[in-house]
């Protein structure tokens, strides 16, 4: 039978389908976002890449065009396992040439992000690797961490650029995830991250770098259509308000979106950001109180990266509790990079969101497919099981959904659907 035949799951134990109640188009946020629409003994139909319908299988096997067209369905028994919207991870920085082991060490012996940085560690000591590794050596490599993603459940990755930080090596990073993404059978969405520090040989003038970011790099990298976001790190030792003020304005003149890694290492006001409407504002470890209030009209999604605070040895987390209570639209990624979050999974992710954040299982798993889909302005698209959506879903070995948390750091994802095509499959008969 084609690859590309009609796909019916059936016998799902739980179809975790994620669709709401609410008229509401935007992100969940507040108590809807506990609300995921568990189907017992589900199945979905999936065609041409979308999803055309959803309910039990009792009523699928009855279906009048199921039973016309059963000779060229891919069917797939499901025997009672878990199935969900495909994960999406909505921050990443793939592109890089090595490990950094030696920040590692430096860590585990009691240096700070800091200090780290100070001795030449960091960022920085990510930029040479970039810039003098061929790019087949870096596409090999980005497209080994797309497809370990893509095994753990993960259909939608958005990709940064970020250590070449110049313009020759931001465009090649770009070009590295272009040509990665090319091989990966789901989505990816890439980001523009020349501002994420500024590189060494700017340091005396940095208001040159801001320049070339602003003037060169978004311009080109906005003609060649190789980003759909601009990042800026708006950060002490990083960008102050009004390097990343005029970053952002070049952006959204190049028709570019925006997001932002905010408050990660310090308190930042975000009144000014509004004008900009950013995607999404990610870590969120150290947001003032009286920003919440401001955030909860928006349709900015705030992305927790439980990650880096897990590697970096930290024993505060983004206050999860109180955003979401706030009423603020949450999401969670890996921030998989070299230096602070080396993880690929996002089950592992959702149970540090669990654990440390005390989100709930539900919520956890809002946050990682309907509201990570906001996070990437793809809620229309993806982050649940709904006719007329990508056709992307993740079966996990498990029984209950809230096991995909509970088994951390374990990989209990043995099949994955990416817009209709069975992609993985390390546990289910055909």
């Amino acid at each position: 039978m084609p690859p590309n035949s009609p796909l019916l799951l059936v016998n799902v134990g739980q179809l975790v389908t994620l669709r709401s109640s609410s008229v509401a188009s935007g992100p969940r946020r507040g108590a809807e976002l506990a609300e995921i629409d568990i189907i017992e003994d589900g199945a979905v139909l999936c065609v041409a890449g979308k999803i055309v319908a959803v309910g039990r299988t009792r009523d699928a096997l009855r279906d009048r065009w199921v039973k016309v067209h059963r000779h060229r369905i891919r069917e797939i028994d499901c025997r009672g396992k878990v199935v969900i919207p495909g994960l999406l991870d909505s921050h990443t920085h793939p592109v890089f040439a090595a490990p950094r082991i030696i920040d590692f060490e430096k860590r585990i012996s009691g240096a700070s992000y800091e200090e780290i940085a100070a001795a030449g560690g960091g960022i920085r000591s990510s930029i040479d690797g970039v810039r003098q590794s061929p790019k087949t050596l870096l596409v090999e490599s980005c497209t080994r961490t797309f497809r370990e993603m893509l095994q753990q459940g993960t259909t939608t990755i958005e990709a940064k650029s970020g250590y070449g930080l110049s313009v020759d090596a931001e465009i090649k990073s770009l070009e590295v995830i272009r040509t990665a993404a090319r091989q990966f059978p789901g989505t990816i969405v890439s980001t523009l991250l020349g501002a994420h520090v500024v590189p060494p040989e700017y340091r005396e003038d940095r208001a040159e770098y801001v320049r070339l970011v602003r003037e060169e790099m978004i311009p080109a990298v906005a003609a060649n259509r190789l980003a759909q976001f601009v990042d800026v790190f708006v950060e002490r030792g990083a960008f102050d308000r009004a390097e990343s003020e005029s970053i952002f304005e070049s952006a959204i003149s190049h028709g570019l979106g925006v997001r932002a890694h905010f408050c990660q290492l310090s308190a930042t006001r975000l009144d000014w950001l509004a004008p900009f409407r950013p995607a999404s504002l990610d870590h969120m470890d150290h947001v003032d109180d009286q920003d919440l209030a401001l955030l909860a009209q928006q349709d900015t999604v705030a992305t927790f990266l439980p990650g880096a605070d897990y590697f970096l040895g930290l024993s505060h987390y983004p206050s999860a509790r109180k955003i979401i209570d706030s009423g603020v639209a949450v999401a969670l990624a890996t921030d998989f990079n070299p230096g602070t979050s080396p993880t690929t999974s996002m089950p592992f992710i959702m149970s540090l969101g669990c654990t440390q954040m005390k989100m709930s299982p539900a919520e956890a798993l809002a946050a990682s497919t309907i509201n990570a889909a906001h996070a990437l302005r793809l809620g229309d698209r993806k982050g649940s099981i709904e006719p007329g959506k990508d056709a992307d879903l993740a079966v996990f070995d498990v029984r209950d959904y809230r096991e995909i948390p509970y088994w951390f750091a374990a990989n209990k994802c043995v099949a994955v659907v990416a817009a209709g095509l069975l992609v993985c499959n390390s546990g289910l008969e055909l």
